[in-house]
C-alpha cells in the first residue's frame, strides 16, 4: 500500500493504515504463538509448571535466606507441595494448550507489537518529538519484560506457595485444576509486565502536559495507598509478599517522577528557544 503524506489522509485512510497495523501485529502473536504452541512441553513443564514444584529457584532461594537467618521454614524448604494439578473437562488441555499459546505469543512477540502501534502514531509527531522518543520500542519492551520476569519469579511463587499451604482443615485435599494454575501464572506475569509500563506512561502524559513532576510528588502518599491496593490484589494476603510486590512498584513510581522533571525541562528549554 503505497505511503500517503500524513496532512493528505482522510478519516477512513487512518483507519485503513490502522487495520493493516493491527492485522501486522495480529500475525506477529499467531507467529510466535505458534512456535509456542509447537514447544508445549517447554511451555508447560518449565515455565507454567515451573513454580509449581519446590525445587524452582525462587523458593530455593527463600529456602536458604531463612536457613541462614536461623528460621526454621518448612513452607518454602518442603520436598513437595500438597497438592495435585488435575483437568475436570474432555476438551480442558487442549483449550489450556491453545490459550496459553497465545498468551505466550503475545509476550514474545511484544516487541513487534509496540513496533506496530509505534508506527501508526509516530507520523503524526513533530519531528522534534519523534527524536525525543527515540529507543522507545527498546524502553518499552525491557521494561515489559523485566515486570514479566518479576510476576513470574515474586508474584506467582509467592501465591502458589501461600494458596497451596493454606488450608481450613485437614479433611480437605487440594486438587488444582489445570486452568487455575495457568490462570495465576498468565496473570501474575502479565499484569507486571504492564505495571512496569508506569515510567513510559508518564513520560508521554507529561509530553502532553496532563502529567508534571509537582503532581506526582503532590499525590504520592495517594499513589502509596494505591500501591498497597494493587499488590495486595495481585499477592496472597500476608504482609511479607505485599512489601516485597510494593518496593518495586514505589520505586517506578519515583523514577516516573525524575523522567516527568526531565521531560518537562526538556520542554521549556525547547519552548525558550522558540
Amino acid at each position: 500500500m503505497a505511503q500517503k503524506n500524513i496532512n493528505e489522509m482522510s478519516f477512513l485512510d487512518h483507519l485503513e493504515d490502522l487495520r493493516w497495523h493491527l492485522i501486522r501485529a495480529t500475525l506477529g502473536i499467531l507467529v510466535a504463538a505458534t512456535l509456542a504452541f509447537i514447544f508445549k512441553r517447554f511451555i508447560f513443564d518449565v515455565i507454567i509448571f515451573g513454580p509449581t514444584n519446590m525445587d524452582f529457584a525462587t523458593y530455593e532461594g527463600l529456602c536458604k535466606v531463612s536457613q541462614l537467618l536461623g528460621i526454621e521454614d518448612t513452607t518454602f524448604c518442603a520436598d513437595k507441595f500438597p497438592f495435585i494439578i488435575q483437568n475436570r473437562t474432555v476438551a480442558g488441555q487442549f483449550s489450556a494448550h491453545i490459550w496459553t499459546s497465545i498468551y505466550a505469543g503475545f509476550i514474545i512477540a511484544f516487541p513487534y507489537v509496540l513496533y506496530q502501534l509505534w508506527s501508526f502514531i509516530s507520523p503524526g509527531l513533530k519531528p522534534n518529538e519523534r527524536k525525543n522518543s527515540r529507543g522507545f520500542i527498546i524502553v518499552a519492551s525491557l521494561l515489559f519484560f523485566i515486570g514479566v520476569l518479576f510476576g513470574y519469579y515474586i508474584v506467582t511463587p509467592l501465591s502458589i506457595n501461600f494458596l497451596a499451604n493454606y488450608t481450613i482443615s485437614e479433611k480437605i485435599s487440594n486438587e488444582f485444576d489445570i486452568s487455575s494454575v495457568i490462570a495465576i501464572v498468565r496473570s501474575s506475569s502479565i499484569a507486571s509486565g504492564f505495571v512496569f509500563e508506569l515510567p513510559i506512561i508518564i513520560f508521554f502524559l507529561t509530553k502532553v502536559g496532563l502529567v508534571t513532576p509537582k503532581i506526582l510528588k503532590q499525590y504520592r502518599k495517594y499513589a502509596l495507598v494505591l500501591v498497597l491496593i494493587l499488590s495486595a490484589i495481585i499477592t496472597p494476603p500476608d504482609i511479607a509478599s505485599q512489601v516485597i510486590v510494593a518496593i518495586p512498584i514505589l520505586l517506578l513510581y519515583q523514577v516516573s517522577i525524575y523522567i516527568s522533571a526531565l521531560v518537562l525541562r526538556r520542554e521549556t528549554k525547547r519552548k525558550s528557544k522558540i
